[in-house]
């Protein structure tokens, strides 16, 4: 019994130094198992836990490529049957609160044209169409369980701006989730083009 207690107090002891020479040094992590996973042997661009010898200043993140645009906004050229070019300014950043500031100053920075409609169709019926219906009637076969979608031509809608139209593709509204993850900008433009048509009831 004697030796058991010994043995068991020994043990202890033992323990206690070991904790105590592991916690001597806060910078040092101690022993680790399978390291490699904690500290990746590759550059990562997210760490900087060792220096890269490759890169400039050290880093594992390269700069952006000279005349790189923020995605925040770019300016697009579109090219006009005509021969001409506009130039306009995408928008990325609008904010979910700011519909009534989109309805009134976002315009369509894509000219209309039968081909941008109907690029916008094939959108429209790709991304939309299972809800607000083939005319946009709010008739489509997920409106039938999923009440609540609105008819564009309705005395209610049928005047909304494209700006409107275009928030809400990005953002969602009631209902509707946003499709921002789904559907480029462009292509969201494109769509307002659409569905400004079903507006008239065409």
């Amino acid at each position: 019994m004697n030796i058991l207690r010994i043995r068991l107090s020994l043990f202890s002891a033992l323990a206690i130094g070991l904790l105590l020479i592991g916690c001597n040094d806060p910078n040092k992590t101690g022993w680790e198992y399978a390291p490699n996973m904690y500290n990746s042997r590759a550059y990562e661009a997210q760490t900087q836990w060792r220096e890269n010898g490759v890169n400039p200043h050290g880093m594992n993140m390269r700069e952006p490529v000279e005349g790189t645009v923020s995605r925040r906004n770019y300016n697009t050229s579109f090219l006009q049957d005509d021969g001409s070019v506009v130039t306009d300014l995408m928008i990325y950043d609008t904010h979910p609160d700011s519909l009534e500031w989109a309805a009134e100053n976002l315009t369509n920075p894509i000219p209309w044209s039968e081909q941008a409609e109907d690029e916008g169709k094939v959108l429209y019926q790709r991304n939309c169409q299972h809800c607000h219906g083939t005319k946009g009637a709010g008739d489509g076969k997920v409106a039938a369980i999923y009440k609540g979608v609105p008819n564009y031509s309705s005395d209610a809608l049928n005047s909304i701006s494209g700006g409107h139209i275009y928030h809400v593709i990005t953002h969602g509204k009631g209902r509707m989730w946003p499709h921002a993850a789904q559907v480029l900008p462009e292509e969201r433009w494109k769509i307002v083009h659409y569905v400004q048509r079903l507006q008239l009831g065409s």
